[in-house]
């Protein structure tokens, strides 16, 4: 049985994005919604993963121990909303550095496909940037865009053409649940899987 996967971006999309970088738990902010979303979207099945960029390591901006505490809040706020994230995966590395796991490269989503033991063709991957899309895209994903965090100045604008072919645009990441929880093909997927159990 395949499992139901989802692919989150973190900043920008889960939590609200800084200019000058989240750096602490006290700057990771949940957007509003967001933990409800991935708690419905795990109450129907589904399994959430968080590929980010984290090169605020990589420019000495914040330490490991800081990012490890900023996801122990996510992760606990999340429990109280009813929800919860497998797994994190992050690239700590700066631009200069060259890595394969830097989003737009698809190294977060190759990791996450080895994690799980699966081809990521068709999962659907969310973010709020051109690179979380091109991401996804490089590994086969269906890719969404949330009109939050740098995804907000697209807002009533046509999808420049750089964005991957099929892109399907969400107000938030409530919206995005709200779409693939009413979704026929994911609940007859599932019912199949059910069946076969």
């Amino acid at each position: 049985m395949q499992t139901k996967l989802v692919i989150l971006d973190r900043d920008g999309t889960i939590n609200q994005d800084r200019d000058d970088y989240v750096k602490s738990a006290d700057e990771w902010i949940p957007m509003s919604g967001a933990l409800e979303a991935i708690a419905r979207l795990n109450h129907a099945g589904w399994h959430v993963a968080v590929a980010s960029n984290q090169s605020g390591l990589g420019r000495g901006l914040f330490d490991v121990a800081a990012l490890n505490a900023m996801h122990t809040k996510m992760h606990k706020l999340l429990a109280a909303a009813g929800g919860r994230i497998d797994a994190v995966f992050y690239c700590p590395h700066s631009p200069e550095e060259t890595c394969n796991c830097r989003k737009p490269l698809p190294g977060l989503f190759e990791q996450i496909g080895e994690r799980y033991g699966m081809d990521l063709t068709g999962v659907h991957a969310v973010g709020d940037t051109l690179r979380d899309l091109q991401a996804g895209a490089a590994a086969d994903c269906a890719t969404h865009l949330v009109l939050t965090g740098k995804g907000e100045c697209l807002k009533g604008k046509t999808l420049p053409t750089e964005f991957p072919a099929g892109t399907h645009v969400h107000a938030d990441l409530g919206a995005f649940a709200d779409w693939l929880l009413t979704q026929p093909e994911a609940a007859s997927k599932a019912h199949k899987a059910g069946a076969k159990a």
